[in-house]
Order: structure tokens, then sequence, then C-alpha cells
């Protein structure tokens, strides 16, 4: 008797729990919902307007981490996102890309106003100081550090490469790889923006 009470509640458990038809919806990018970093971020973008992520609530948000003397993966990067826009059709305007820089000493905001729109005239570049650079970076876990070059200027940055993926309510969902293609990415955008 007792066994069978047992199965019985097990079954009804089952039940309740999603055996109604309902399916896990499957991204093709890193799922990171429930992440217990990456909640905010206060910034300035390269019209000199303070952000947060409030301000982009109701959008999906890509947040990338870079710099713009990057030879290869942040261009590189960029340039996907700027397809995946063009395959977003009409559901582009409800996607807002970010570029946060973490070269804050080269990359002032009219520099960044001048090279993030070449990608796509809706995308943003965002800057702080080095202190809220650093606690961003630390915010959101991301690697980077900066190597010597044959100047003092001519240095490099060795950073983390993905990009940070919210929904239109403000939560952090995907990280996506360097060199995921833009027809995946932008399948998983329609499937934010459609509420999944």
């Amino acid at each position: 008797m007792r066994l069978l009470r047992i199965v019985l509640l097990a079954w009804l458990a089952v039940l309740a729990g999603g055996g109604c038809g309902e399916r896990a919806v499957t991204f093709l990018s890193t799922d990171i919902t429930g992440a217990d970093f990456g909640k905010d971020f206060h910034l300035t973008d390269h019209n000199g307007k303070p952000r947060s992520l409030a301000d982009f609530r109701g959008s999906v948000v890509a947040m990338f981490f870079g710099y713009t003397q990057c030879p290869d993966v942040c261009p590189t990067s960029m340039t996907a996102m700027a397809e995946v826009m063009k395959q977003l059709g009409a559901d582009a305007k409800r996607v807002q890309v970010l570029f946060v820089t973490v070269d804050p000493e080269r990359d002032t905001p009219p520099m960044l106003a001048q090279y993030v729109p070449q990608f796509h005239p809706s995308f943003l570049g965002l800057h702080g100081d080095l202190p809220a650079t650093q606690q961003v970076a630390k915010d959101f876990k991301v690697f980077y550090e900066k190597h010597p070059g044959r100047t003092p200027t001519a240095y490099s940055i060795d950073h983390t490469a993905g990009t940070y993926v919210f929904d239109p309510q403000g939560r952090l969902r995907l990280f996506v790889k360097h060199g995921e293609t833009p027809e995946r990415v932008a399948q998983d955008i329609r499937r934010l923006l459609a509420g999944k």
C-alpha cells in the first residue's frame, strides 16, 4: 500500500511538472538563464548619455566587451551582429547591441561614436572610467588584460570573446561564443522576442 502511494505521488509530480505538453526551450547558444551575475551596469554611451540595463527594457540586448583597436575578434563579432540584425528584418527594431569598451584610456566617447555605428547605426558604444570598467567587467565575469606594445599607446588587450544576451525583461539568458553563425544567433533572439 505504501509503495502504491509513493508511485501515485511520483506520477502526480510528473503531471504537475510539465507533463501536459510543455517542452523546455532549447537554445543554440549557451543557456545561462538564472545566472547570479551580470544583473546591471552603469556606463555612458557614445553620445554622452548615462545608461543602465533598464534603458533597454522591452528589447533583447546583446552585450559585447572589446576595444576599438582590436585587430580581429571585435570587428568580426560586430560584423556578425550586424548580419544578425539583417537576418532579423523588422524584428531588429526590438534588439539593442552594446559594445562595452575594456580600453577606456583610448576608447573615448568620440572614438566609440566613430567606430561602433560603422557596423550598424543602432549599435551603441558604452564607456566608463577605469574603476567603472573594472567593476562592470567583474560584475559580468569578463577577463581582460593589457599587454605592452612598442610604444606606451600601442598596447593590445586580451579579453573574453563572447556576447551576453538579455531577454526583453532584462534577464541574462544566453552566452554566445565567438564564431557562432549569425543565423543561429538570430534564431535564438527570435525565441527570446517571442517570450521563450
